[in-house]
């Protein structure tokens, strides 16, 4: 059975693609023409990106050179051991929602002192695979549409992150205990 699903997902996208084409000759669509002017509008959509992603890189940049991310973790520090999160992953929490390259930069070197096995290898692979770079999002697609008003976006993307935060403490204290 394993074998036969492994052969079966091999194939799916090339399946995909094939009737794709095989409806488009169908229906007398010329593909190439189509595929271009869709590569056309791709490229005309990330052009009017970069200005947006290049702002939101250079805040990301001053918020942690200038010292603002290690200090919102130390003032955050206790309240959230409190709840049992562990202060060394406070950093990835906050930066998560900003950039996921940087939330993976952070998470790789907590992997890499911690060890992935270890509850804090865990818990920020657990964390880097299910939440989203809130603020990149909205910055970056929303403002590259023109959408201006987006107030509960950010609400809305601010608790998913929360609510992510805290079942990834959850499900990986369960899983880490019952494993250990």
């Amino acid at each position: 059975m394993f074998e036969l699903l492994n052969q079966l997902s091999r194939w799916v996208v090339p399946g995909l693609m094939a009737l794709v084409l095989l409806v488009a000759w169908l229906r007398r669509v010329n593909v190439f023409e189509v595929f271009v002017a869709g590569a056309e509008q791709g490229f005309s959509t990330a052009v009017r990106t970069i200005p947006y992603l290049v702002a939101m890189l250079v805040a990301i940049h001053i918020f942690r050179a200038s010292g603002a991310m290690q200090l919102m973790a130390r003032s955050l520090a206790p309240w959230l051991s409190w709840m049992g999160l562990p202060p060394e992953l406070l950093p990835h929490a906050i930066m998560r929602p900003l950039s996921g390259g940087a939330a993976l930069g952070i998470a790789t070197d907590i992997i890499a002192r911690y060890g992935p096995d270890s509850f804090l290898g865990l818990l920020v692979s657990t964390m880097q695979g299910t939440s989203d770079t809130t603020f990149y999002v909205l910055t970056l697609y929303f403002g590259s549409v023109g959408i201006v008003r987006y107030r509960y976006a950010v609400y809305t993307g601010l608790a998913a992150d929360l609510i992510t935060l805290l079942a990834s403490l959850l499900v990986v204290r369960l899983t880490y205990t019952a494993a250990g």
